[in-house]
């Protein structure tokens, strides 16, 4: 298993991929609270923090996220290197966490340098140090889980198709229903009594949750849940080519 992790981490550093998404990333999330005109922007806004960083990553990660996912199984079926994946030692769970933990490390080395704008922010606070690092760190936790979960979603999707596109489409789609779908169902109150239960099932009610700066074990227990869910999607996704 660690093995095949090295090697999906090879695969994507050897290629434009992985530093593709990294700078894009982290540009993006520069230009908007550095560059760019907006009430996301630390220096215009005058406040010591770093909240749109939290709001503005989740929307990038809706599309970087997949586009990094979409080659983990669909290559490998298109390209027929599936069958002699699946006759390794290893069980179909072991390749699945393999490439689960390569396409989250990648999410990792490009959240870890946004840690330079929260020194920065610390800096730049009068008095220095005026920042509310619970909340930060918390909602840097809660981001974590999000590219977790998004990461999941992504693999199950390439495992259940051999074209790119359709990977990333489909990842896309219900990515961003899981973090907004549930709340915009909430917000139309057509539920009554559950429209909290209808809320509490989407991501975005979860990461708000954490981004306060409290860890509660529910959105925790949720968040490793839905990760565990479609890792387990595709782990059956995988079984069933052996049917």
């Amino acid at each position: 298993m660690y093995s095949l992790f090295l090697k999906e981490i090879r695969s994507f550093l050897s290629s434009l991929l992985g530093y593709v998404v990294i700078i894009v990333f982290l540009t993006v999330i520069g230009l908007f609270l550095w560059i760019l005109p907006n009430s996301f922007n630390v220096l215009d806004f005058g406040y010591a923090n770093v909240d749109g960083l939290f709001i503005i990553a989740p929307f990038v990660f809706l599309f970087l996220i997949p586009a990094v996912t979409m080659r983990s199984f669909s290559e490998e079926r298109k390209s027929g290197t599936i069958e002699l994946l699946l006759t390794r030692p290893l069980s179909d769970l072991q390749i699945v966490l393999a490439k689960f933990f390569a396409a989250f490390s990648l999410v990792i080395f490009s959240l870890f340098p946004t840690l330079i704008y929260y020194f920065s922010v610390y800096q730049l606070g009068f008095p220095v140090g005026n920042i509310d690092s619970g909340g930060f760190f918390g909602s840097f936790l809660g981001l974590l889980f999000l590219g977790a979960t998004f990461v999941s979603v992504g693999i199950f999707t390439s495992s259940i198709t051999d074209n790119q596109v359709i990977s990333f489409i489909v990842a896309v789609f219900i990515s961003a229903f899981i973090y907004l779908g549930f709340e915009f169902i909430y917000s139309l109150e057509w539920f009554g009594n559950f429209d909290l239960f209808i809320n509490s099932l989407g991501i975005s009610a979860h990461y708000s949750s954490i981004s306060r700066g409290v860890v509660d074990t529910r959105d925790l227990v949720y968040f490793f849940s839905l990760i565990t869910f479609f890792l387990f999607l595709t782990k059956f996704s995988l079984a069933r080519r052996k049917w």
